[in-house]
């Protein structure tokens, strides 16, 4: 890796989602020089118009990932939709095959030409979903359908989907530094679960989803991208992190809060059943949850700018 201070070359997929594109952007003012990996290079061009960026399509990875410095794969296909037996295609093989491409290209690199560290998102549904557990990097994953595209057959549960995942991410010689970011709830003002829920609240309709008593393991937008940057730059980051803040919170205290901050009522719960209507089996994503800690990015001394979630609110919504 370059000496601290000088310009990286980064390349990037996933680089036009929520968190990529603050990703781009911010990797971009610091004067690197970021390679887009898209599907769509002319709808990427269009959203991200930053200067030192350069575009790939996907059948350009080969030539995106030599030479680079690193690589982050972000790319999946959004979770928070009703699933569908062609969506929950898409969602394992959004991530699966994109992630084995990246590190097939990585593998094949001339060593010489080789990136010294691939970082790639993963997410906290690996662990499964919990009332009462609490989980740090060490803890074993779970067995619903997340838990499967995180890392076994699709068809058996959601944190096996994550398991394939991650493998998939670990295949890479020894000499490039591999770190997996299992990512929590992102909260963003113009994406993501804050932005579904911002015009329930302002027509004062706002209220739990479920019981309320389910974990959000919620982390603010830019203290992820900042982690994804620390884990590029610093060689100490090696293996498994939790992107999420030190103090996860209740979907009752999370809606509690987005009506504090933006001085609406939160009284009116949304029952399990019209999510349900409306998600299918996605619904689980938002009627279930897990507590999950950030130990190993705290042991690493990540600043966290945000670690009580009304701070992070009133940031995005002020």
């Amino acid at each position: 890796m370059a000496a601290a201070g000088d310009k990286l070359t980064i390349a990037v997929t996933g680089a036009t989602g929520l968190v990529g594109s603050r990703l781009a952007a911010k990797l971009a003012a610091q004067g690197n020089k970021v390679r887009v990996l898209t599907r769509n290079v002319s709808s990427a061009k269009a959203k991200l118009q930053y200067p030192g960026l350069e575009f790939y399509s996907l059948a350009q990875i080969t030539e995106a990932v030599k030479g680079a410095d690193a690589v982050v794969n972000l790319a999946g296909e959004p979770i928070g939709t009703r699933w569908t037996p062609a969506i929950k295609k898409q969602i394992k093989q959004s991530r699966l095959d994109i992630t084995s491409k990246v590190a097939s290209a990585i593998s094949n690199s001339p060593e010489a030409s080789r990136p010294e560290v691939f970082v790639s998102s993963s997410a906290v549904g690996y662990y499964g979903a919990s009332a009462t557990a609490s989980f740090t990097e060490d803890s074993p994953a779970g067995n619903d359908y997340l838990a499967q595209i995180c890392t076994e057959p699709w068809e058996e549960a959601l944190g096996q989907i994550c398991t394939e995942w991650e493998a998939a991410a670990k295949n890479v010689p020894a000499s490039t530094r591999s770190v997996i970011i299992r990512t929590g709830i992102v909260l963003a003002r113009d994406g993501g679960v804050l932005a579904r829920m911002l015009p329930i609240f302002e027509l004062f309709a706002g209220g739990p989803l479920g019981t309320g008593k389910q974990w959000v393991s919620w982390i603010h937008r830019d203290d992820l991208v900042d982690m994804i940057i620390d884990a590029i730059k610093k060689p100490a980051y090696s293996g498994v992190y939790n992107g999420t803040a030190p103090k996860p919170v209740t979907m009752a205290q999370l809606c509690s809060s987005v009506g504090g901050v933006l001085g609406r009522p939160s009284w009116l719960p949304v029952p399990d059943f019209a999510i349900t209507t409306l998600l299918g089996e996605g619904a689980q994503v938002v009627l279930e949850g897990q507590k999950v800690l950030p130990t190993r990015a705290q042991q690493a001394g990540f600043n966290f700018k945000y670690t009580e979630l009304p701070d992070a609110l009133r940031n995005l919504l002020k």
